[in-house]
Formats: C-alpha cells, structure tokens, sequence
C-alpha cells in the first residue's frame, strides 16, 4: 500500500512539473478592469507566470472547499461532543452503581440491580 501511495504521489508531482513546463510565459492578472484602474489611477498588477497562477486558483479553491466543509460538518462535530459527554456521564453512573453494590452476592450487573431494587 506504501507503494501505491509512493507511486501516486511521484505520478501528480510529474504532472504538475509538466503543467509547470507546459505554461511558464508571464501573464499580467489584473485586480480591476483597465478603464476603472485608469479611473482611479492605481492599477494593481502583477506579472506572474502562467502555472503559478494555476497553482494559486488550484491552492484557493481547495482552501475554499476544505474551509466550507468543515463548517458544513460542525453539527456532526457537536452531536459527537454531546453523545461523548452523555457517554462518559452514564460510565460515570454505571460505575457508581456498581461500587454500591459490592456487597451484592452476584457477579452479574442486572442481578446485582434486581436485588438493590428489592
């Protein structure tokens, strides 16, 4: 499995090498429109290869998606700490009763509660 991982890994690092190769003429991104920079007079431009702003979309739209799933997974998040809590509360009880009913003759839990009940 160490293999297949190793291999995947060394076949997407040849891919983007080549993406890279592949688009290294400069590109000038543009924050605003030519006419509102001229407007304004600042034009916020940066020249930049092309593959490094393939990266940067790529990197931007992942942090996106990892950002929105993980508030879309905070009820399941807080479901689990509750469930966690009542787990721990109800151990906490069953120890409890438990220690209470040392004195009890029977090794089993239900018969040791029947006869407290009694």
């Amino acid at each position: 499995m160490k293999t297949i991982r190793y291999a995947f890994w060394a076949i997407v690092a040849l891919c983007l090498i080549l993406i890279g190769l592949a688009n290294r003429d400069p590109v000038t991104v543009r924050a605003m429109p030519v006419w509102l920079s001229d407007l304004l007079g600042l034009s916020p431009d940066v020249t930049l290869p092309l593959f490094v702003v393939i990266f940067i979309g790529v990197g931007a739209g992942l942090a996106i998606g990892f950002l929105w799933e993980w508030l879309r997974e905070y009820r399941i998040r807080a479901d689990a700490r509750a469930k966690s809590r009542e787990v721990a509360a109800l151990r906490a009880e069953l120890q409890q009763m438990r220690t209470a009913s040392v004195g009890a003759t029977s090794d089993d839990d239900v018969l040791a509660l029947l006869e407290n009940t009694r």
